[in-house]
């Protein structure tokens, strides 16, 4: 089966879409291009699966490159027999590949390699070959005793026959696959606390992981962070773990393989199998079994981040807006910046209002001035240290304008790093970290592309599973968010620009110099007097970059200029402009699209050229909406059991979700408790970002611990009302 039949019969869809697929990307197509305007070609494929196309093909070439070096070894060797051949051209997997030429790897000096050594290759061949027989081992092996190859002893021949035999089972590719079937199926995953983590110095380290100090669970059924969690513990010496089945089903089947009679020779071929296997198998298979449980957890938290960094990254922006930023502080004051409706700084300041009455008549006095001066409509304000009591200290003032408390994760990030020097480089990290809180609200997206996502803070365990696999899976995630609500070439940061379709990081500084030189692009077709922005790149890229009051009100929309003519031809046959069939629902009614089915443009295409002209560049967000946080609630011991909160989504895990409540400590909401019906996956029941009411049923000031339920009973039980934050009694 060739690559593209077995790519397709995998992801169950036809070879045809797969080969289309294929052929793209070799084009250099992108994933967000081939999704939105080749529908044609791969049958209207979402992006989900054409990226799965993608990496499925990546590791099936992987595969078969692999399988090519092995062939041309074995052949280089004269290794290579017909059989053997058959033998790694039929396997289908990596692990089936490497146990095919694992008796055939050049080794180094290994137990059994020293036994045939000296000789007593043929002495292992007759104690398996004759346990049927009327055989003596004894005698047999004082045939091999040897000085000069120091086998002095017949206890010394058996031996290194017994390591001979022990070094084949291991390597036979059916023992292998039988007793991977059973580690996969049985094995128990068993931890116990380390004797360095009874150590006095380390014990208030290792108390992170006291749950697992006696844990024992089917490795099977495991979830995704109890792996991570606990194979965390064992590599920060607190743990000491073990994943395996029992040993007595193991040996009963290699045992059923490899022991045929029952007479002396077949005592010692049994041996020889329960050497194999504690020796040899059982860590080997105990090491796959770790790499497969890792890659299985890795491959969950990967997801997990990716779909809480999607929620992020498209959460509702409040739109261009002039607003005045709040960086909160106690003691240092709070950073103070304004930012006309662009994002673009005009003014910093700081303010004083939690250090005496004095400072705070005084700061209300500049944040009044700075909101008439720059006619301020909205105040975002960091949810960090001092966060409620600045918001509180501001909604006291009564001003007409949307005030809310914005997540600062990350922008202290942002304010460090080069980018932010960069934008700013007259002003200090909190001057920057400020306008980052700022454009947060105005554009949550534009703002945190500028950022490793890492560091946004919505991750399960992001430090611990593989780096590589999670950039990969953040990148795509950012690059899928940017390309679906398109981009303001003529306002976009160089750092959004980057992650358009077709664009890299020097093609979209070349840009951002060429508008700065030339002044705003007055067409998409202006773009391609950017430097380094070729054909290629110019039909990857242009359909989703946005040009408001262009030329051609096709520019501010996702209709990609290939198709501009098409759009024209629809507006000439309804006897009228482009901008009067965007602006006539009844004139769009009247389109008939088949009789503009083209090569260029099949249904799908003219379908969604039709939903454009509808709602030219149309934002995929939903509408923003103001949060507020209870008023009198700030610290947890403002909190009371019973107590229902407003509160938003800040992660979601495998395990549960994670809301701030306002108390500077996120409470979690187990999934147990997230609804009265069962929840199987977190993520598709809340997301990040999302406004929720929930009630506080468990609070641990010293553990710092808040436990928090959206169930019906819990929020308001019949009979019963839960309290209120703002009396502590039932209501």
């Amino acid at each position: 089966m060739n690559v593209t039949a077995r790519v397709a019969e995998e992801l169950r869809i036809s070879e045809a879409q797969a080969l289309a697929v294929l052929e793209l990307f070799e084009q250099g197509c992108t994933v967000p291009f081939i999704a939105r305007y080749r529908k044609e070609a791969t049958g209207s494929l979402d992006e989900a699966v054409i990226t799965a196309i993608r990496d499925r093909n990546e590791k099936i070439q992987e595969l078969e490159k692999r399988r090519a070096a092995i062939l041309e070894s074995l052949s280089e060797r004269e290794l290579l027999t017909d059989e053997l051949k058959a033998s790694i051209d039929g396997a289908q997997t990596m692990t089936a590949l490497e146990d095919a030429y694992m008796p055939y790897r050049p080794k180094r000096k290994t137990r059994a390699s020293v036994a045939a050594e000296k000789g007593l290759l043929p002495l292992a061949e007759k104690l398996f070959s004759h346990q049927l027989d009327n055989f003596d081992p004894l005698a047999e092996a004082a045939l091999f005793l040897s000085e000069e190859k120091g086998v002095a002893f017949v206890e010394n021949a058996l031996a290194g026959a017994m390591d001979i035999l022990a070094e084949r089972f291991n390597e036979d590719a059916e023992a292998r696959h039988e007793i991977r079937k059973i580690f996969a199926r049985k094995a128990v995953l068993s931890s116990t606390r380390s004797k360095s983590a009874a150590q006095p110095d380390k014990e208030a380290d290792a108390a992170n992981y006291r749950d697992y100090f006696d844990w024992n669970e089917p490795a099977a059924a495991m979830p995704s962070h109890r792996i991570l969690a606990i194979l965390r513990g064992e590599r920060e010496g607190f743990l000491t773990v073990s994943i395996e089945p029992k040993e007595e089903e193991c040996l009963s089947v290699l045992k059923r393989m490899f022991v045929k009679g029952a007479n002396a020779a077949s005592r010692i071929v049994a041996d020889a199998v329960t050497d194999s296997y504690k020796r040899l198998l059982q860590p080997s298979m105990e090491n796959e079994l770790r790499g497969a449980l890792k890659k299985r957890a890795d491959a969950e938290a990967i997801k997990i981040f990716a779909g809480n960094v999607r929620e992020v990254l498209m959460a509702p922006p409040m739109g261009q807006k002039a607003t005045l930023a709040i960086d909160p502080g106690l003691r240092t004051g709070c950073k103070v910046a304004c930012l006309d409706s662009q994002g673009n700084l005009l003014h910093n300041d700081a303010i004083f209002p939690h250090t005496g009455e004095r400072q705070k008549s005084e700061a209300a006095r500049i944040i009044l001035e700075l909101v008439k001066k720059y006619s301020i409509q909205a105040i975002a304000i960091g949810n960090g240290t001092a966060g409620r009591e600045t918001e509180s200290f501001i909604r006291a003032l009564g001003l007409p304008v949307i005030i809310a408390s914005v997540n600062e994760s990350g922008a202290s990030v942002y304010s460090a790093s080069d980018v932010a020097r960069k934008e700013f480089p007259n002003h200090d990290v909190t001057v920057r970290g400020a306008v980052s809180i700022g454009r947060r609200l105005m554009d949550p997206m534009a703002e945190l592309v500028k950022v490793d996502p890492k560091s946004i803070g919505v991750g399960q365990y992001q430090h611990d599973v593989d780096q590589k696999e999670l950039k990969r899976s953040l990148d795509d995630v950012v690059v899928s968010c940017v390309n679906a609500v398109g981009v303001e070439v003529n306002t976009a940061s160089e750092e959004i620009l980057s992650y358009v379709s077709g664009l890299n990081k020097q093609v979209a500084g070349q840009l951002v110099k060429y508008r700065e030189a030339n002044g705003p692009f007055e067409s998409r077709e202006a773009l391609k007097k950017v430097p380094r922005l070729g054909p290629k790149t110019f039909e990857q890229a242009a359909g989703f970059l946005r040009i408001r009051n262009g030329k051609s009100p096709l520019d501010a929309s996702a209709v990609h200029p290939e198709n501009y003519g098409t759009a024209e031809r629809m507006a000439k046959e309804s006897g009228c402009s482009v901008a009067d069939l965007m602006a006539s629902p009844e004139l769009r009614s009247k389109i008939e699209l088949e009789r503009f089915v083209s090569d260029k443009a099949g249904l799908p295409t003219l379908k969604d050229i039709l939903q454009e002209l509808a709602k030219p560049g149309r934002d995929p967000r939903v509408a923003f909406e103001p949060f507020a946080f209870d008023p009198d609630v700030r610290e947890m011991r403002d909190l009371k059991i019973g107590m229902v909160l407003p509160g938003i989504v800040t992660n979601v895990t495998a395990f549960g979700a994670f809301v701030d409540v306002g108390v500077h400590q996120d409470g979690l909401i187990h999934v147990s408790r997230m609804s009265d019906s069962f929840v199987e996956n977190p993520q598709s029941f809340l997301k990040p970002g999302q406004q929720v009411k929930v009630a506080v049923t468990e609070v641990d000031e010293q553990r710092k611990r808040i436990s928090l339920s959206m169930k019906k009973r819990d929020l308001e039980e019949p009979g019963e009302p839960a309290q209120s934050a703002k009396s502590g009694k039932k209501r």
